[in-house]
């Protein structure tokens, strides 16, 4: 039987993929990869460039290349069968990761490339910086019995990570409400009951569906006239895979939570690291756990006294106006909405009708082909893993394939909540090929209701831009060397620089007249309705702001204090956090830490903190495009070259200051946001 994920096609051949092709095919590979490693170490007396790094690094990539699809299937067609061939690879690929990370023989010979190839160019230095301090960081200089013992606890936490997502998507997806009629779903618009009609229907149930997926869950939380529903909703949500609210102890992370946070600190002590966040900031920019908790205080100080104007605000509008003095969690976002249209007379439903996404994907891609001078190109004659999945081409000027890209938009059952970049394949080029780009990318928008065009909230053409801003950055890469090309090898607190700047072209009014038109008329947006969006775009900022320094603040610290000699210091330190920079009280029973996924199961473990960081990058580069245009040609070139182009082949500050001249300052982020330095 052939093996689809084994085949040298230019793209994952989607319809012949199953999860029982998974397993034989990572097998396979890290046998070949081994034997192949072994035969280069005892075989080359003189390492170099062409010999040794390239190579490997072909090897390597063919390996990625059958685990993308695998990873990427598991995150938007889960399955047992899937799950359970994920999770097998997973552990091998792990045991290999850090194997490779352990060969002092594979290290030495590295070092030796480093320290003896003449020829190697800039880009190949950073490659090999990047691999040697990578060793170091997987253990190559432990004794051997740490180094074991380094192993099983890099193969436990992938495993642990692995499951606090798959608990978080099973109870995510466990909780639903059947209602019998529409009169049950009062307030919200009519896009919303729709979607809940034809869940219901999609599950062969009568009457009305809502779900924890956010399609379903944010209209009612924002437009629910029902207060009981909307607390059943938000408990449900805020007690997912934690020993509390409907499904209390069924898909409990809370031992997952304990053990991930034990592992990494005595990884981080094994490598001589005082702690987790410590050993994090090894491949970041921020040079110092002082420094990141001084940033996060000090955008605390400038916003917390903001945010609690806002919120009293919010309290004396709500006892006022509709007899509701005692506010309390699941109320915040109902009677926010109503401020925010008493106050401006606008409303997200006032906006959508001019956010057809059939109009804004063409204009996005207008408005990145202003800015870099690309073109983009549907192609229809490739292999999808679902109906809803189109794929597109990049293209230069002169026509030239520059990359590729899967778009897969919309919320259906089994797929990971959220949105996200994910990548395919990364840009490799050697005198034998040339490997275009090619980026993976997710959103979980209201799927189309019958015949009605989708039409996005202004949050989500926000989502949609920030996305995209990061496959930009893996696919308009220039670095020929997968570790450093896109966003490989970019310090993960700048690697959200280029997906936030992009956020600023929800907000321009050139930007917004290339692909904002009412679906009907396809008249743009009025100027006044325009200068009311503008007008509420800070609207309760400083709560906003606190919410995300209430995230970061809490992940870090969790990381910088833990002691195993203390306990379980996951709540504690949350309580002590909020105590510090939340405005709104969360009930005893709120379990957010338990779907934390950024942090339990993903990649922002210690670093949460890095969404304000490159914040404050994105904010201050678009700041240059504010002085000269924000479609000037020669700014959105050196924008190009120095940022998107370069990938992680320099260091970020280095990147930054050749973008913008000078290094970069918090100004703009507090102006942009509304709140006051």
């Amino acid at each position: 039987m052939t093996n689809p994920l084994l085949e040298d096609s230019p793209l994952p051949q989607f319809s012949s993929i199953m999860p029982e092709h998974a397993e034989p095919a990572i097998d396979a590979l890290l046998a070949r990869n081994r034997e192949q490693l072994e035969t280069l170490i005892q075989t080359l007396k003189k390492p170099d460039w062409q010999t040794l790094v390239e190579p490997l690094a072909l090897l390597d990539n063919q390996l990625s290349r059958a685990w993308s699809p695998i990873s990427h299937l598991n995150g938007v067609l889960n399955s047992d069968a899937l799950r359970e061939a994920h999770s097998a690879c997973l552990a091998k690929l792990s045991e290999f990761s850090t194997e490779m990370g352990q060969n002092s023989r594979l290290f030495a010979a590295y070092k030796a490339v480093a320290e003896n190839d003449q020829e190697l160019n800039a880009d190949q230095r950073k490659v090999l910086d990047n691999i040697l301090r990578d060793f170091y960081l997987s253990g190559v200089g432990l004794p051997e019995n740490k180094q074991q013992r380094f192993k099983e606890i890099q193969q436990s936490l992938s495993a642990l990570s692995s499951d606090f997502s798959n608990k978080v998507l099973d109870a995510n997806n466990a909780w639903s409400k059947e209602l019998a009629s529409s009169d049950d779903l009062a307030g919200l618009p009519q896009s919303a009951i729709d979607l809940a009609k034809q869940t219901a229907g999609q599950r062969e149930l009568e009457g009305y569906l809502l779900t924890l997926d956010f399609p379903s869950y944010q209209p009612v939380m924002t437009y629910a006239e029902d207060a009981t529903l909307r607390e059943e909703m938000y408990r449900a949500f805020g007690t997912r895979a934690s020993d509390e609210g409907p499904y209390a102890g069924q898909f409990d992370n809370s031992d997952n939570m304990r053990e991930i946070l034990a592992l990494r600190h005595e990884a981080a002590q094994l490598l001589g690291f005082k702690n987790y966040a410590e050993r994090s900031l090894a491949t970041k920019m921020a040079r110092s756990t002082d420094e990141v908790m001084g940033f996060l205080k000090d955008l605390a100080s400038s916003s917390k006294a903001q945010a609690e104007a806002e919120f009293a605000e919010l309290q004396a509008y709500a006892a006022e106006h509709h007899a509701h003095p005692d506010l309390c969690p699941w109320d915040v976002a109902y009677f926010s909405e109503k401020l925010r249209q008493h106050r401006h007379k606008i409303s997200e439903e006032e906006v959508k009708p001019y956010f057809p996404i059939n109009r804004v994907i063409p204009g996005m891609f207008e408005v990145v082909g202003r800015l870099f001078g690309v073109s983009f190109h549907v192609v229809t004659d490739i292999e999808s893993y679902h109906p809803d999945v189109s794929f597109y081409e990049i293209r230069n000027p002169d026509g030239s394939l520059r990359g590729q890209f899967y778009f897969d938009l919309y919320a259906r059952r089994n797929k990971r909540g959220g949105a996200w970049m994910a990548d395919c394949q990364s840009r490799m080029k050697t005198d034998a090929q040339e490997q275009p780009p090619v980026a993976y990318m997710t959103c979980n928008f209201t799927p189309p209701l019958g015949d009605s065009p989708v039409l996005l909230t202004h949050r989500e053409v926000e989502t949609l831009f920030h996305e995209f801003g990061h496959g930009l950055h893996h696919m308009l890469t220039r670095v020929d060397y997968p570790d450093i090309a896109g966003i490989s090898g970019v310090a993960w607190d700048a690697v959200e620089l280029p997906s936030q700047f992009m956020e600023n072209y929800c907000w321009e009014r050139e930007a917004l007249d290339l692909f904002a038109a009412h679906h009907e008329t396809g008249e743009p947006i009025p100027t006044e309705l325009y200068e009311r969006m503008i007008a509420a775009k800070n609207f309760q900022s400083g709560m906003m702001m606190v919410r995300q320094l209430e995230f970061a603040m809490f992940d870090f610290r969790m990381h910088l204090e833990y002691d195993p000699a203390s306990g379980d210091p996951i709540y504690a330190i949350l309580e002590e956090v909020r105590a510090q920079v939340a405005v709104i009280p969360a009930p005893s029973w709120n379990r957010f830490p338990h779907a934390f996924s950024h942090v339990f199961g993903g990649g922002y473990a210690a670093g949460y903190y890095s969404y304000k960081w490159a914040e404050v990058l994105s904010a201050d580069a678009f700041s240059k495009f504010e002085e000269e245009g924000v479609f000037n040609e020669a700014t959105g070139r050196a924008f190009l070259e120095n940022i998107l182009e370069r990938g992680g082949s320099d260091e970020a500050m280095n990147l930054f200051i050749a973008f913008r001249g000078r290094e970069p300052k918090v100004d703009a982020l507090l102006r942009h946001t509304g709140i006051a330095a």
